[in-house]
């Protein structure tokens, strides 16, 4: 076994027959989980929040906001950390099918993950509700448009951003779904690379 290949499979034992990811890369994945069990409720409720009083609709704005922009930051960290430390290869025992999809879908959560955060900061701007004020990020740090008010460009970013909502659910279900399946029906050990 190379240096290479024995640091990739580092961790591994009983439990983790494949190898393991890193420590930071678990925490990477679980925090950013939590921010998506926020970011995504609040996103898809807000518009059936009465607009009256306008404040408690601006909470819910707030929340999913910073959630979002969170996301983005965690993101990209996790992203770079996987470049620097990338995880155990996929087990040889998995069909080449299975490789392909499951790097497929983690390619698409990436993109996912960073451009959703991106179209919904710039629709917010479009819209001429920037990070500010009542819907500063994190509730205290004003973050400047980069955009100006423009409705028709708002309504286009704002589609994008509800679209990738969409899919973003659909690849999360997916993702889980195959981690379930791994351990509880083809128990295979691939869950418990990221516990």
């Amino acid at each position: 076994m190379s240096h290479a290949t024995a640091r990739l499979l580092a961790g591994t034992d009983a439990a983790h027959p494949d190898g393991q990811y890193t420590v930071v890369a678990k925490w990477f994945h679980w925090i950013t989980l939590g921010l998506m069990l926020v970011a995504l409720p609040t996103g898809f409720v807000i518009k059936y929040i009465n607009p009256d009083p306008f404040a408690t609709k601006l909470v819910f704005y707030a929340i999913h906001e910073s959630a979002g922009l969170t996301v983005l930051f965690v993101s990209i960290a996790r992203l770079a950390w996987r470049i620097a430390n990338p995880p155990p290869p996929l087990p040889a025992h998995l069909p080449v099918a299975m490789r392909v999809g499951a790097q497929a879908v983690h390619g698409m959560l990436y993109a996912a993950l960073i451009l959703q955060p991106i179209f919904g900061f710039l629709a917010t701007n479009a819209w001429g509700f920037p990070m500010q004020g009542a819907t500063a990020y994190l509730g205290f740090i004003d973050i400047p448009a980069v955009v100006a008010k423009d409705e028709t460009l708002a309504r286009a970013l704002q589609t994008t951003h509800t679209w990738i909502a969409y899919a973003l659910v659909v690849l999360l279900v997916v993702h889980v779904g195959a981690a379930i399946w791994h351990h509880a029906i083809r128990r295979d050990g691939i869950l418990m690379r990221m516990l």
